[in-house]
């Protein structure tokens, strides 16, 4: 009963808009966050297989080099900062908010080239 009870109360928190699910993002509800969330880890487990694992790494990487050259040094490091707050129930966003620290998204934006 107490399973049920907590499906349904997550579920309605979906139907609000609230991310219940990690990797569950855009799900309008509990089921479709759950989802969402295998089907994108399954996503990532597949490119695994196939690229192996030195190989996918590099992609990760090469990932990050591009984001850095899209918003600059002093952007990445604000991004990381952020990053570096999150924990597994908040994100960088909330836990800033919490604490007081200020984080300058409009760092984040790609400059124009």
């Amino acid at each position: 009963m107490a399973f049920e009870q907590k499906r349904e109360e997550l579920d309605a928190k979906a139907r609000q808009g609230e991310t219940v699910v990690p990797g569950g993002t855009g799900g309008k509800s509990l089921e479709a966050q759950e989802n969402l969330a295998e089907g994108r880890s399954r996503g990532g487990q597949t490119r695994k297989e196939q690229l192996g694992l030195d190989g996918y790494q590099e992609l990760g990487s090469k990932g990050g080099q591009t984001r850095k050259e899209q918003i600059g040094h002093e952007g990445y490091q604000e991004m990381g900062r952020k990053g570096g707050l999150s924990t597994t129930d908040k994100s960088g966003g909330e836990r800033a908010a919490e604490e007081g620290i200020e984080i300058d998204e409009s760092k984040f934006r790609t400059r124009d080239r």
